[in-house]
């Protein structure tokens, strides 16, 4: 057996980790060459020529965020424009009128003047029934009415001679005023048989059913022959809403109701007060054609544009909620009685409001702060005051028209830091919304106007 020198063996020896910016020894389990023993070797030291490891890694350090500290941040630029108030909720499209059309009388439908799904107009003929026997009473009336009269003119000159007698004494009061009452009963007996052809006309026009108003015909459920009764149960013998004009029925948090009645409140001046405008983003077809701008050929919403007109007396107190209702112009049918829609309603106009990012905004406790850039390119702390929100954007106090503000990386700053600005990257759905808000305003925003400059 040799010296333990002489004995191939592994033995445990150190090398350093590859990270130059902080070197440290690790096990290097590879066998030693025969006749050595412990060894150390730095690969930091052999890469940078004898330089040690901590200077390397001060050096790579110092450049992570720029010269002497400077911080990259995101920015845009806060804007000045006119933002619209608006509340949003869901609402139901509801026909202003709508009928159940069912038969008053008992017969047997002779014609069937509309179909499924027609158009119709006001007074217009829908149904006819069987109306003979209702005509022949009113002809059995109307004879009755003449015989009546033919009678009630004898009496008439019954008592014209009981007079001329009773002035020769020929006749005693009394036959006179018989007389008279046969005449005031057979006047009675005209008058009720007029009545009773007025009820006969009316039975008469229960056999015609008309369109009470123009609007358009659900499915019809009876056929010529079909048997009708009278019933305010039963199946109704078609179904008709009014379409043009039409309503959008929703519900509001009571917490809105006081802003509402503040916008259709008159004013000081006793001025007509102008309702408030209410807005529904009308339903397209996934994949096709859609409505260009006049500007920039892209594509804009359709939206149906309308007044609100009724504000319910009562808030319900189970669901905390007050019902409101606003009425639209539908010449083109776009919307349908029972459709779901968003309903977006302006109560008022900010006007010249400052408008930044949500997300740009600090939060320490009751205190909303935002990182400016300031002149001489270091971050500047600011305190706004929150006014309005919307969407992803804000209305701010405490800042100007114009200034850079700080959006991404605003986290690792403080006071005083020098800073290196990029455009930051903005939603663009955020900037639609933002977008869309303000052409409703009249500000006539776009995408770019949240982008930094």
């Amino acid at each position: 057996m040799g010296s333990f020198a002489e004995r191939p063996s592994k033995t445990v020896r150190w090398r350093t980790c590859s990270c130059a910016a902080s070197p440290r020894p690790v096990l290097d389990r590879r066998p030693a060459p025969r006749g050595r023993g412990w060894w150390w070797k730095s690969r930091a030291a052999t890469r940078d020529g004898g330089e040690a490891g901590p200077a390397a890694a001060a050096r790579g350090a110092s450049g992570a965020s720029g010269p002497a500290g400077t911080q990259t941040v995101g920015v845009v630029t806060a804007q000045r424009r006119d933002v619209p108030v608006t509340v949003e909720a869901s609402g139901t499209v509801t026909p202003i009128n709508q009928v159940d059309l069912r038969a008053q009388t008992t017969s047997t439908i002779r014609d069937v003047l509309v179909h499924d799904g027609q158009t119709v107009t006001k007074g217009q003929v829908l149904f006819r029934f069987d109306e003979r026997a209702d005509r022949a009473n009113l002809d059995k009336a109307k004879a009755q009415l003449a015989r009546d009269k033919a009678a009630l003119g004898d009496l008439q000159r019954q008592y014209e001679r009981a007079k001329d007698l009773l002035a020769q004494n020929f006749v005693a009061q009394s036959a006179v005023d018989t007389a008279l009452a046969s005449l005031q009963g057979g006047r009675s007996l005209v008058d009720a048989d007029a009545a009773a052809i007025d009820s006969a006309s009316v039975a008469l026009s229960y056999n015609e059913i008309r369109a009470p108003f123009a609007g358009r015909a659900g499915a019809v459920n009876v056929w010529p022959g079909s048997l009708v009764q009278a019933s305010a149960t039963g199946t109704p013998l078609v179904n008709i809403v009014q379409i043009d004009p039409i309503a959008i029925s929703f519900n509001l948090p009571e917490t809105e109701l006081a802003p509402v009645l503040d916008a259709m409140r008159p004013g000081a001046t006793g001025a007509q007060v102008t309702p408030p405008e209410v807005q529904v983003v009308l339903p397209t077809i996934e994949g096709g054609p859609s409505r260009k701008d006049s500007k920039g050929g892209k594509s804009v919403e359709s939206v149906a544009r309308g007044k609100l007109t009724f504000v319910d007396n009562l808030v319900d107190a189970t669901t905390g909620t007050i019902k409101l209702k606003a009425e639209f112009t539908n010449d083109a049918q776009k919307l349908w009685p029972g459709q779901y829609l968003r309903v977006r309603m302006t109560l008022r106009s900010m006007k010249d409001a400052i408008v930044i990012p949500q997300a740009a905004i600090i939060l320490r406790g009751s205190d909303r702060q935002v990182y400016v850039v300031g002149p001489d390119k270091t971050a500047q702390l600011k305190p706004v005051k929150l006014r309005y929100t919307f969407g992803e954007m804000a209305v701010v106090d405490g800042v100007d028209a114009g200034a850079t503000v700080v959006l991404d990386g605003k986290q690792n700053l403080r006071p005083g830091t020098p800073l290196r600005t990029q455009p930051a990257a903005v939603d663009p759905a955020a900037a639609a919304r933002l977008a869309a808000a303000s052409a409703a305003a009249g500000g006539g925003a776009s995408a770019t106007d949240v982008a930094a400059p």
